[in-house]
């Protein structure tokens, strides 16, 4: 008799068996930590975000900090940087996808100064495109650069990040 080439199908199928076995503990682990992953992001973009307005501020002292996102932004091709195209920040955070988050700039005060408006205070957050999926914590952040998180994933951030 000759010896046959190849597997038989019981060895396939415990081969494939083990395969789908691995794949489900390591699906999962993979998720977590690619949305651990983009809540990194999300704290690094606030920090850059925190930057920019500190610079835009410096830079532009008649509007104080700036209360749109995309401001904050702007082609260097395009020309100088100006209070509406600051320069500041990457398009994808200026135009407030990345990562797996929405980064927004709101609850501005403001002043009025020699009858020109003049923004003394914002806060930016940063909530996930879809909750446990790219992210599980949304995070505030405000003028003085403190960080806060929501475990629910929206904007009432009342945890502080350590």
């Amino acid at each position: 008799m000759r010896w046959q080439q190849g597997y038989t199908l019981m060895e396939l199928l415990i081969v494939m068996s083990v395969i789908l076995i691995l794949m489900a503990i390591a699906i999962p682990n993979y998720m977590n930590m690619r949305s651990q992953a983009n809540e990194t992001s999300a704290l690094q973009s606030l920090r850059a975000i925190s930057s920019a307005e500190i610079q835009y501020e410096t830079d532009y002292p008649a509007n104080g900090f700036s209360c749109n996102l995309s401001q904050l932004g702007g082609d260097p091709k395009t020309g100088p940087p100006s209070p509406q195209t600051a320069q500041l920040l990457p398009n994808d955070l200026a135009g407030g996808f990345k990562s797996g988050y929405t980064f927004a700039i709101g609850n501005c005060t403001k002043v009025s100064v020699n009858n020109q408006d003049v923004f003394t205070a914002f806060e930016a957050t940063a909530v996930p495109q879809s909750i446990g999926k790219t992210g599980h914590r949304g995070f505030c952040m405000d003028q003085t650069g403190t960080i806060t998180s929501d475990p629910a994933g929206g904007t009432n951030c009342t945890q502080p990040i350590q």
